[in-house]
């Protein structure tokens, strides 16, 4: 497997910038570029140098060795000056040696996850958690990042497992006297059973991180003239809709994102439910039957 580099803390210009190096040739390629390593997990300052010996930077060098590491990997952290000249140089040098190349989009993650460092679910609650905007966003990806989600995946497996001894013991070995298997142990084993799904159906009905990204969808309908508009600038604090006394003002859909104590909603204002021969109209009404019936939250103003 080749050695991957690249920038793990963002984008330059920056104060610092951590470069990271994962595989095989990671600290060869250390050695090479910083000289005599560090202890591992113990950071110290060295100057980074090119294969001519001109200096790049004063750099700390932290050693980690595999697999007990974020990749599972040998892996090598460079906290640099965080100017673009400076991570091009640096970078220009990695590239140069042999076994070495620039590492893809997620890469860093898809070895962990290929090493057993993470889990699927882990792996998405990291990618969910660095595109984070908002409270609600946050906490539900440490949640999926701590393996909370697969926790409680083995958690339903155990007890699925646990249940299916039960019933199989009841129905193979009835006749032995350790084993109860008249009509309140099957009762017993149906509560758990009816309990388990409840537990499961309660996280599956939960917004999924998809909606929390773009926000909880809130359709605001009724008939004509009943306040929609005037209730959507109001939550979205300012004129995106038009408002007057006139039948049919609104006649398409108005999408306002919001966000309200860490949590983002999409606030949709719809034309008023009418029978109408106008054609136009007509549609309008039917992107409001539309966006009513896919909404998170319908407000029926009436």
């Amino acid at each position: 497997m080749t050695t991957i580099f690249a920038v793990s803390s963002g984008r330059p210009p920056a104060a610092i910038a951590v470069v990271r190096i994962s595989g095989p040739e990671a600290f060869a390629a250390a050695v090479a570029l910083a000289g005599p390593l560090p202890a591992a997990r113990h950071a110290s300052l060295r100057a980074l140098r090119d294969a001519s010996g001109m200096m790049l930077d004063r750099a700390l060098v932290i050693v980690f060795p595999g697999p007990n590491t974020a990749t599972g990997e040998d892996l090598v952290e460079l906290h640099c000056h965080g100017g673009r000249a400076v991570i091009a140089a640096v970078e220009r040098t990695l590239a140069a040696m042999t076994g070495l190349r620039l590492a893809e989009p997620g890469e860093f993650t898809r070895r962990a996850l290929g090493n057993g460092r993470i889990d699927l679910t882990q792996a998405e609650g990291l990618a969910d958690l660095l595109e984070a905007e908002t409270e609600a966003q946050r906490v539900a990806a440490i949640t999926a990042t701590e393996g909370r989600v697969s926790q409680a995946v083995r958690g339903w497996m155990d007890a699925v497992a646990m249940l299916s001894a039960r019933i199989e013991a009841m129905l193979d070995f009835a006749d032995e006297d350790d084993v109860t298997s008249d009509a309140a142990a099957f009762d017993a084993v149906l509560a758990d059973l009816a309990a388990l799904a409840a537990e499961i159906e309660m996280v599956v009905a939960s917004p999924p991180v998809e909606r929390l990204k773009d926000g909880l969808r809130v359709v605001i309908g009724g008939p004509p003239n009943s306040g929609k508009s005037t209730l959507l600038n109001l939550m979205g604090e300012r004129d995106a809709a038009i408002v007057s006394p006139i039948s049919g003002t609104t006649r398409d859909r108005i999408d306002v994102p919001v966000l309200r104590n860490g949590v983002a909603y999409v606030l949709t204002d719809t034309a008023g439910l009418i029978d109408t021969l106008d054609p136009i109209e007509a549609i309008g009404v039917a992107r409001a039957e539309t966006a009513m019936e896919t909404a998170d939250l319908l407000l029926w103003l009436a």
